[in-house]
């Protein structure tokens, strides 16, 4: 069993930046972001592979944000800049059990609680 705890959402401004955070109690293989807009469906963000060498982004965010990890600390992050009011949602974190990056929900196995960010025009 992995607990994923997420920090670093909050209120942020159209063109500002965030920093999200997620830390995992175990091992974490290969991780990703997801969120989910309101009234939508949750989405894929983007997807770290658990050596740090393969990322693959969502088209709407590619070039904005960035996915990192620091195996030393279990953790992994989200450098979100230029964020526009469309990326209003809850961002979560999830681990998958394989060293392999993936796009789709479906593939991870644990969750975060979710982390609300919310960027006013």
């Amino acid at each position: 069993q992995v607990q994923l705890v997420e920090s670093g959402g909050g209120p942020v401004q159209a063109g500002g930046s965030l920093r999200l955070s997620c830390a995992a109690s175990g091992r974490p293989y290969a991780m990703g972001w997801f969120r989910q807009p309101p009234g939508k469906e949750r989405e894929f963000v983007a997807t770290i592979n658990w050596s740090g060498s393969t990322t693959y982004y969502a088209d709407s965010v590619k070039g904005r944000f960035t996915i990192s990890r620091d195996n030393a600390k279990n953790a992994v992050y989200l450098q979100m800049n230029n964020l526009k009011p469309e990326d209003t949602a809850v961002y979560y974190c999830a681990v998958r059990s394989s060293n392999y990056a993936y796009t789709h929900p479906s593939g991870y196995d644990y969750w975060g609680q979710g982390t609300q960010v919310t960027v006013s025009s």
